[in-house]
């Protein structure tokens, strides 16, 4: 298995629609305005959140439960900033969708320009086969309201690929996964 670089990202977005849509270089300033990088750098692709939130409430004084999931957890927001509560949580989506190649595994990492502020962005890995757009958890770990910023980047997805003898046998895609073809900021499903 081996890391893939800049070159074999853009050759995969541009002939195979891996990622769209695609930056084939890093952005770091839009409109004369500084952004949170995004798209593809060395070893990597620097994704975007887009402007649909859905933040942790407890207004209705729920339990979160990952197998019988209430959605009165959380408020809808859209916009171009995204503030979460202190030591709250929020889901997003990223600006780009996904078509991860058989023989692909991808692994994400919160950008270090969040991770500095007390932010923590999880993303799980994006499986052989899998596609869609990519749920983004957003923790604010700290005890101050925290700013998302959408259409900026905010996590970093690593591309490996399996040795052409060792590709799985089984793909998300083969058995059926229950977020494939996400499309939106997508709740827990049992």
């Amino acid at each position: 298995m081996s890391i893939k670089s800049d070159k074999w990202i853009r050759r995969m977005a541009e002939q195979h629609g891996m990622i769209e849509p695609f930056e084939p270089g890093q952005v770091k300033e839009v409109h004369g305005q500084r952004v949170v990088s995004y798209g593809t750098s060395s070893y990597g692709y620097d994704i975007r959140c887009a402007n649909e939130f859905k933040i942790f409430t407890n207004i209705n004084s729920t339990i979160v439960d990952p197998k019988d999931f209430d959605h009165n957890n959380f408020v809808d927001f859209q916009g171009d900033v995204c503030i979460i509560p202190p030591n709250s949580f929020a889901l997003a989506r990223t600006v780009e969708y996904f078509r991860i190649p058989r023989e692909v595994l991808t692994i994400c990492l919160g950008k270090s320009t969040y991770a500095r502020c007390g932010i923590i962005v999880n993303v799980t890995p994006f499986e052989p086969e899998w596609e869609g757009y990519v749920t983004l958890e957003f923790s604010n770990t700290t005890p101050l309201p925290a700013k998302i910023y959408a259409n900026e980047g905010c996590a970093q997805v690593l591309f490996f690929e399996a040795d052409a003898d060792d590709v799985c046998e089984t793909s998300y895609r083969d058995r059926g996964g229950k977020y494939q073809g996400q499309v939106g900021v997508t709740l827990p499903k049992t």
